[in-house]
């Protein structure tokens, strides 16, 4: 494949869960957050809340951002101009998370560019209401995912993705062959073993019920990591609704 400073700085991102001590300067955090607003925004439905508190903060982190879906801002504009907002809520939502997601990859590079890293946390929206407390967040703005951020204090290897033929399809979606499934499974599952990613991070999830357990850290990698995980996660839809309900919007 083609290759440039840009290609470079993407094919070599990694989560850093390791920090040091080095805060970012109030420079340095301005430039990452404009980069972030130059994504491609449907209608800037993103707000961000930055946090110094160390302490709080995933992985010791010297900074997060707290990404919420917008619509208050959006609203009280409209509202100036004369406009009630008719569009449901649920499109409504997944325009704001596409605004969030796109202005945080952003901010990921341009963090990366100015020698930082990051490690994006994903549990937030089952947090959204005691978050909005926490931070004084008006009705109709949701937080959706929290970005850390800071200098590393580790270098890991970047993470193994499918095969290309695996995620980009032509023209229609294709019936997979067995090949191609085992395949892709092999890619993820080598690649993850020859990094002892799962065996370095203690991290297998134990199993639940009354499945036995069959795998140790010779053999327990991405598939099997990625299977317990959404296989036995199992949260309540109604406190995720109740979430959306006390924030103001109707999902």
């Amino acid at each position: 494949m083609l290759d440039n400073p840009i290609i470079k700085a993407m094919m070599n991102r990694k989560s850093i869960r390791k920090y040091t001590d080095e805060i970012p300067s109030d420079e340095v955090i301005e430039t990452i957050v404009r980069a972030g607003q130059q994504a491609p925004f449907s209608s800037q439905m993103c707000s961000l809340v930055l946090s110094r508190d160390r302490e709080n903060i995933p992985y010791q982190a010297p900074i997060s951002f707290l990404f919420c879906v917008d619509s208050h801002k959006l609203e009280t504009i409209m509202e100036k101009k004369g406009w009630d907002l008719i569009t449901n809520d649920i499109f409504l939502f997944l325009m704001g998370i596409q605004d969030a997601t796109l202005m945080g990859e952003n901010m990921v590079m341009a963090a990366e560019s100015l020698g930082l890293g990051s490690c994006y946390i994903g549990k937030i929206p089952y947090e959204a209401d005691p978050l909005a407390n926490k931070y004084n967040l008006p009705k109709r703005v949701f937080p959706l995912i929290e970005l850390v951020m800071g200098y590393p204090d580790e270098s890991p290897p970047p993470r193994p993705r499918y095969p290309s033929d695996f995620v980009l399809f032509e023209n229609e979606y294709p019936e997979f062959s067995e090949e191609q499934i085992e395949q892709a499974m092999k890619v993820m599952d080598e690649g993850y073993l020859a990094q002892d990613y799962y065996r370095s991070g203690n991290r297998m999830i134990k199993l639940k019920g009354d499945r036995e357990e069959t795998y140790t850290y010779d053999t327990y990698s991405w598939t099997e990591h990625i299977s317990r995980r959404w296989g036995q996660r199992h949260e309540s839809l109604d406190k995720l609704r109740g979430q959306f309900t006390k924030r103001g919007f109707k999902i």
